[in-house]
Protein backbone atom coordinates (compact mmCIF):
# COMPACT_ATOMS: atom_id res chain seq x y z
CA UNK A 1 0.00 0.00 0.00
CA UNK A 2 2.81 2.25 0.75
CA UNK A 3 4.59 1.63 -2.59
CA UNK A 4 0.79 2.45 -3.95
CA UNK A 5 0.11 5.63 -2.21
CA UNK A 6 4.22 6.72 -2.96
CA UNK A 7 3.63 6.28 -6.98
CA UNK A 8 0.32 7.90 -6.81
CA UNK A 9 0.50 11.30 -8.14
CA UNK A 10 -0.77 14.41 -5.86
CA UNK A 11 -2.61 15.96 -8.44
CA UNK A 12 -5.11 12.89 -9.49
CA UNK A 13 -5.49 12.22 -5.68
CA UNK A 14 -6.73 16.12 -5.55
CA UNK A 15 -8.10 15.61 -8.95
CA UNK A 16 -10.52 12.40 -7.47
CA UNK A 17 -11.19 14.07 -4.50
CA UNK A 18 -12.63 16.89 -5.59
CA UNK A 19 -14.75 15.24 -8.76
CA UNK A 20 -15.99 11.87 -7.64
CA UNK A 21 -15.67 12.82 -3.60
CA UNK A 22 -17.98 15.64 -4.03
CA UNK A 23 -20.36 14.82 -6.93
CA UNK A 24 -23.11 15.74 -7.32
CA UNK A 25 -22.16 19.34 -6.68
CA UNK A 26 -25.61 20.11 -6.53
CA UNK A 27 -27.67 21.63 -4.27
CA UNK A 28 -25.10 20.20 -1.77
CA UNK A 29 -22.22 17.89 -2.03
CA UNK A 30 -22.83 13.82 -1.78
CA UNK A 31 -20.39 12.98 0.82
CA UNK A 32 -21.78 16.12 3.01
CA UNK A 33 -25.03 14.77 2.86
CA UNK A 34 -24.32 11.54 4.03
CA UNK A 35 -21.55 12.33 6.76
CA UNK A 36 -24.85 14.61 8.19
CA UNK A 37 -26.92 11.71 7.95
CA UNK A 38 -24.66 9.19 10.18
CA UNK A 39 -24.03 12.23 12.46
CA UNK A 40 -27.88 12.41 12.87
CA UNK A 41 -28.03 8.41 13.24
CA UNK A 42 -30.20 8.78 10.21
CA UNK A 43 -27.49 6.36 7.64
CA UNK A 44 -29.70 3.19 7.60
CA UNK A 45 -30.13 1.83 4.24
CA UNK A 46 -27.49 0.04 2.12
CA UNK A 47 -27.63 2.45 -0.42
CA UNK A 48 -26.57 5.23 1.88
CA UNK A 49 -23.72 3.43 3.33
CA UNK A 50 -22.62 2.53 -0.06
CA UNK A 51 -22.65 6.10 -0.98
CA UNK A 52 -20.82 7.13 2.01
CA UNK A 53 -18.13 4.44 0.76
CA UNK A 54 -17.93 5.66 -2.69
CA UNK A 55 -17.81 9.46 -2.14
CA UNK A 56 -15.65 9.05 0.67
CA UNK A 57 -13.34 6.74 -0.50
CA UNK A 58 -11.11 9.89 -2.54
CA UNK A 59 -10.92 12.04 0.32
CA UNK A 60 -9.45 8.79 2.59
CA UNK A 61 -7.08 8.40 -0.51
CA UNK A 62 -6.18 11.76 -0.27
CA UNK A 63 -5.30 11.90 3.56
CA UNK A 64 -3.26 8.61 3.42
CA UNK A 65 -1.02 10.13 0.37
CA UNK A 66 -0.68 13.70 2.30
CA UNK A 67 -0.07 11.38 5.61
CA UNK A 68 2.72 9.35 3.96
CA UNK A 69 3.88 12.06 2.31
CA UNK A 70 4.21 14.13 5.56
CA UNK A 71 5.89 10.76 7.24
CA UNK A 72 8.51 10.54 4.35
CA UNK A 73 9.78 14.30 5.05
Amino acid sequence: MARFLDDLPLALAIVLALSLGLAPFLPEPHVWEKLKMLAAGELRRGIDVFDLCLHGAPWLLLLAKLGRMALRR
